[in-house]
């Protein structure tokens, strides 16, 4: 299969892109996925692995190609995202089971294989953490990146009055096309300041 692999840690272009690396080997409670699409996060060019050549790619969608003999949950055929650490920046990979969700009939394989690693992470924080309800203030730091794109969304989606803080008016638009009530730009005026005049 062929696969983006990484043999030497750095930056980027040491990444090489591999026409034929070995599939995984399939654990009993492993599941195949023939990727359609990866997504790529800030955390694949942090990674460091212990052991080189690795695969990086942390979240990926595809078709489940082949189960383990212990796997209960999917069947081949079925269409799932994967989130994991690495792996996904490839044609076929492994995933255990319990890192495989199925993949929304609604999104397109693109779409599922960016979702894990930063809505995931919004939901969590502003459902499970903050407990975030209809009509509160929701400030986002950073709103631009992904987990901030995310949290403007979700934000919204949950009811809330959504400032939104980034670094240039470009990063600020794209806020508001995502829903920001408010934006504020840090980097031309106090962020101190203009929070307590938007609350």
């Amino acid at each position: 299969m062929r696969a983006l692999v990484c043999k030497e840690l750095g930056l980027p272009d040491k990444l090489s892109l591999e026409p034929n690396w070995p599939l995984p080997e399939l654990g009993e409670h492993d599941v195949q996925i023939g990727v359609k699409a990866a997504g790529l996060n800030f955390p694949d060019v942090l990674m460091i692995q212990p052991q080189l050549p690795f695969i990086p790619g942390g979240e990926a969608a595809g078709v489940v190609t082949a189960i383990g003999s212990g796997v209960t949950r999917f069947a081949v055929g079925d269409e799932v995202l994967s989130m994991g650490a690495a792996g996904g920046f490839c044609e076929s990979m492994v995933a255990n089971e319990f890192a495989v969700f199925k993949k929304p009939k609604s999104l397109s394989f693109e779409q599922a294989a960016g979702i894990s690693i930063t809505y995931f992470t919004s939901y969590y924080a502003l459902k499970q953490r903050a407990n975030l309800q209809a009509g509160e203030t929701l400030l986002v730091l950073g709103a631009a990146g992904g987990v901030g794109t995310t949290a403007v969304e979700i934000g919204k989606l949950m009811g809330a009055r959504v400032i939104a803080a980034a670094s240039s008016d470009e990063k600020l638009e794209l806020c508001r096309q995502l829903g920001a009530d408010e934006v504020i730009n840090y980097s031309t005026e106090s962020l101190k300041d203009r929070v307590k005049e938007l609350t």
